[in-house]
């Protein structure tokens, strides 16, 4: 029986090695075809690297039976951004091929609607699975904002690190771990970072509509995270009498639902 378990173990962890491995061939053929620089290079490589080193932790830990068909998009929608953050990267040192990089990160994108129903469709969602989805959304998300933040200004950032920030602060403020609610407008506002980001980042709006487009986009942002830290105060203000009054909703898995593991204010 444990050498069973142990060698169901490792078929999930040859999976991210693979993907390990199909990240290094694109970064091979990304470096060819534009000539990659060493800026490029190196933060591919250590993007690469650490991708594999936490998701192969964290199913360590978890032990799954199996990889799963979900995770399997997740791991490549984790690629192409592995690829964005190297032509962010590079472009440092030379313009990019913006063309290369905005399909890269629509394909990303697109994807980012397709793992949460293929886990639905085929029962395999988990708690991994949400949060490696998570992950590499606000990832992402970060990595345009760098992009985009070079020619409208280092503000921009304010978008990708907003929900970085917000998990440091759980650290000391343990009620901002609280459960939050489902919300479609969460979600929404979560959709259209990346959409703003990649069409301010593309050129083909004139400077003054990149720079409203982003503007909204953070002011819709600092709304969504400002209605859920305000939501999560009054709950995590009530005492514990008044809280044991409350109605307990069925148990479920809170890396699901919890704030602090939702990138740019979304549960995915």
């Amino acid at each position: 029986m444990a050498l069973n378990n142990m060698y169901g173990a490792r078929l999930p962890q040859q999976e991210t090695t693979v993907g390990a491995g199909v990240q290094l061939l694109v970064l091979v053929l990304l470096g060819t075809a534009i000539g990659m620089g060493p800026a490029g290079w190196l933060t591919g490589l250590v993007f690469a690297f650490a991708t594999w080193a936490v998701l192969t932790r964290a199913l360590r830990r978890t032990q799954p039976r199996s990889f799963g068909p979900a995770n399997r998009v997740t791991l490549g929608r984790a690629i192409l951004v592995g690829g964005v953050t190297a032509l962010v990267a590079d472009s440092f040192e030379s313009s990019p091929p913006v063309s290369l990089l905005v399909g890269l990160t629509a394909v990303a994108l697109i994807l980012d609607g397709v793992d949460g129903k293929v886990a639905r469709r085929t029962g395999t969602s988990s708690a991994l699975g949400a949060r490696f989805d998570m992950e590499v959304d606000a990832f992402l998300i970060l990595v345009l904002s760098v992009y985009v933040g070079m020619s409208l200004g280092p503000w921009v950032l304010l978008i990708g690190t907003m929900r970085y920030a917000f998990v440091a602060a759980a650290r000391v403020m343990p009620w901002l771990n609280g459960e939050l609610p489902p919300s479609m407008a969460r979600k929404t506002v979560a959709a259209l970072q990346g959409v703003i980001l990649l069409v301010a980042g593309s050129g083909l709006l004139p400077y003054d509509a990149e720079m409203a487009a982003v503007l909204t986009a953070l002011a819709l942002l600092v709304w969504s995270f400002g209605r859920d830290i305000a939501w999560l105060w009054r709950q995590g203000g009530r005492g514990p009498a008044e809280r044991s009054l409350q109605p307990r909703e069925n148990e479920r898995p809170r890396e699901l639902v919890t704030a602090g593991s939702a990138p740019v204010g979304s549960e995915g």
